[in-house]
């Protein structure tokens, strides 16, 4: 029965209506996907032989002391971008299928996806290296079943609170709590940890636990799902009355003002746009990957992170103007609104967004006022020059956002554009390479300056980059309306 729902599941992307794009997305995300698969695998082989040649350490031991900041991380990551798609099963709830089949089928599609099984590459892996470098075959085989089932027990604990944002609170913080407390040698969360998952390589039978706490959620799981697995319950769309909100301050400031708090009430409300936020706060740390890698620390990788860093809210929410307004684009459309005005009032939200991570990013100065004031640049050609070119991209942005929807995907058929990736040229390579070229030839001043300069001259001219923009919304309008209207 499985195999048959996937092969039904196969024939539904063929048979779309748009199956080209469909396609160059999948080739996309593959591409993708090998690309962490090489990074994984590489990097197995890289921890194990640095620890060992380097560290001179038991590479076994090491992994496992780090293995729980990898599994709270897995949970997060599962927490923010996977959920169980409900939308293709619901068509079998009037067929002579057992429920206790689909709601099994469910479950184990959650295992399919890529969040579940990449970090799989690494424990395989490193695991090989390990039995043909002296380690005990069946002691290695024990602990990587181990730790294969814990990390999988995500999977569960994710469908149990997912739609649970006070319980996804309260986990957070006992999360930051234990870190800190291991972060500040109060409690030696590391070793407990390495003691743990060494012992399913030390004591085989210990791996009956993670085992034992496997098959026990998925029973409290598929009771869970079961109860709920009725259209009118737990795959019903879910109603949520409304409350009026005002930003009263706003107001002053004409239609500019209407639209920004409109947007800041949408960012407050909906899972979709508070995911938006939680990844810009993510990308706060992005620099950080400056230390784990001799290529980042060159110039052109230097202000590529600052650009991440300073603009995680622009390209995770400018990128996607106008699909945050799919629901009522059509209406809006219809009224007089102001071109100019909508995408201005986008214009200064990320700019905003953009001035607070400036600000909240000058904890780098810890590691260098260098890195730190190259970030600064980065973040004043964000606001004058990627503000605008973020929003020019948004304009061949045919994508449905569904901001009632649970389904949480990491990029859509329409969100693909040439036009959109020819923009990323003056975006990203532009002030990488002339930062670098800068740098190397007259010094590091001379590169945040030029950098600046180029914000600056953006800024100014903004007016005339606007009026350039209305008109490519314009030209893209009717074709943008058609996208949102059609819900194939």
């Amino acid at each position: 029965m499985f195999l048959k729902f996937l092969r039904l599941e196969i024939k539904s992307f063929f048979r779309g209506t748009s199956v080209g794009v469909n396609l160059a997305m999948k080739i996309l995300r593959f591409i993708g996907i090998l690309y962490f698969m090489a990074c994984l695998a590489g990097g197995a082989f890289a921890v194990f032989f640095y620890v060992r040649d380097e560290m001179h350490q038991d590479p076994l031991k090491v992994v496992s002391k780090f293995l729980v900041i990898a599994w709270a991380a897995d949970l997060i990551f599962k927490y923010i971008w996977q959920e169980m798609s409900t939308q293709n099963i619901k068509p079998f709830l009037t067929q002579n299928i057992p429920k206790n089949t689909l709601v099994n089928y469910m479950l184990v599609k959650t295992f399919l996806s890529a969040l579940s099984w990449l970090n799989s590459l690494f424990f395989i892996t490193f695991s090989i290296i390990a039995m043909f470098n002296g380690y005990s075959i069946v002691g290695i085989l024990t602990w990587f079943i181990g730790i294969s089932f814990l990390f999988y027990l995500n999977n569960f604990i994710n469908i149990q609170f997912n739609d649970k944002e006070t319980i996804a609170i309260i986990i957070g913080c006992v999360f930051a709590g234990v870190g800190a407390l291991g972060y500040y040698n109060i409690v030696p969360v590391l070793s407990y940890s390495e003691k743990f998952i060494y012992s399913f390589y030390q004591t085989p039978y210990w791996i009956i636990i993670p085992i034992v706490l496997f098959f026990g959620l998925w029973r409290i799981c598929f009771s869970y799902v079961r109860k709920e697995f009725y259209l009118d319950q737990g795959l019903e769309a879910k109603k949520q009355f409304g409350k009026t909100e005002n930003i009263a301050f706003l107001n002053k400031y004409g239609v500019i003002g209407t639209f920004i708090n409109n947007d800041i009430k949408m960012l407050r409300r909906n899972k979709v746009t508070k995911g938006i936020l939680i990844g810009s706060f993510f990308f706060l740390f992005y620099g950080l990957l400056m230390f784990s890698s001799t290529i980042y620390k060159t110039p052109a990788m230097m202000m590529f992170m600052g650009l991440f860093v300073t603009g995680g809210f622009q390209f995770l929410f400018g990128q996607r103007v106008p699909s945050f307004d799919s629901s009522y684009y059509p209406l809006m459309m219809t009224l007089n609104v102001p071109y100019k005005e909508y995408l201005k009032a986008k214009w200064w939200l990320i700019n905003i967004m953009t001035a607070a991570s400036i600000i909240i990013a000058l904890f780098y100065a810890y590691f260098g006022w260098e890195l730190y004031i190259t970030f600064f640049a980065a973040g004043i050609y964000n606001i004058g020059v990627n503000s605008q070119l973020t929003l020019w991209s948004g304009a061949y942005n045919k994508t449905q956002i569904d901001l009632n929807s649970k389904e949480k995907r990491i990029g859509q058929k329409n969100s693909f554009n040439l036009k959109s990736m020819l923009l990323l040229i003056p975006k990203m390579l532009l002030p990488m390479g002339v930062f670098a070229l800068s740098k190397y030839f007259f010094g590091i001043t001379a590169g945040v300056v030029s950098i600046a300069i180029l914000g600056l001259v953006g800024f100014m001219l903004r007016e005339r980059i606007f009026d350039i923009i209305v008109k490519q919304y314009k030209r893209e309008k009717y074709s943008t309306l058609d996208a949102f209207k059609n819900k194939d």
